[in-house]
């Protein structure tokens, strides 16, 4: 990740959370995001397979009600930071039996923005008082999502 990348990332992280972050924990997001990615196209591809297609449009993702309204608040802090292009190459997918279509493809950055929110968020509900999250904030919050997602 380039040195760019990484200071959008510390700004990302104050901005939705007031969190400060380090190269460690942008490993640890990186692989939950990738992990978070994988399992939402999975269920999207149930759901387009389901529904008799085999290319998966942006309603077949589980996008809930809180994930959308984390959607949102990353596209304002988005507004700042420009974060997209550099989740557009996070946002990586592995095989699947379905094609996305290019309108889900697209929208894949913004989905990973929401996840990024949430997750920021949700290390602040785990202790709130935290300012530089430790390996054990992150283990919790991993966990949570592990239960919803």
């Amino acid at each position: 990740m380039t040195v760019m990348a990484v200071h959008r990332f510390e700004r990302f992280f104050r901005a939705a959370a007031g969190l400060d972050v380090d190269k460690d924990d942008l490993k640890r997001y990186s692989d939950f995001v990738s992990d978070k990615l994988h399992d939402l196209l999975l269920i999207g591809q149930g759901t387009a397979k389901a529904n008799g297609r085999d290319i998966l449009q942006p309603r077949d993702l589980p996008v809930t009600k809180g994930l959308q309204e984390s959607i949102h608040l990353f596209r304002e802090i988005d507004e700042d930071i420009e974060m997209q292009p550099i989740l557009a190459q996070l946002a990586k997918w592995p095989p699947l039996d379905v094609t996305l279509s290019d309108e889900a493809e697209s929208r894949l950055p913004e989905v990973v923005g929401g996840l990024s929110v949430a997750l920021a968020r949700t290390i602040k509900v785990i202790d709130p008082k935290v300012k530089n999250p430790q390996t054990a904030h992150w283990a919790d919050a991993f966990r949570i999502f592990g239960l919803l997602l």
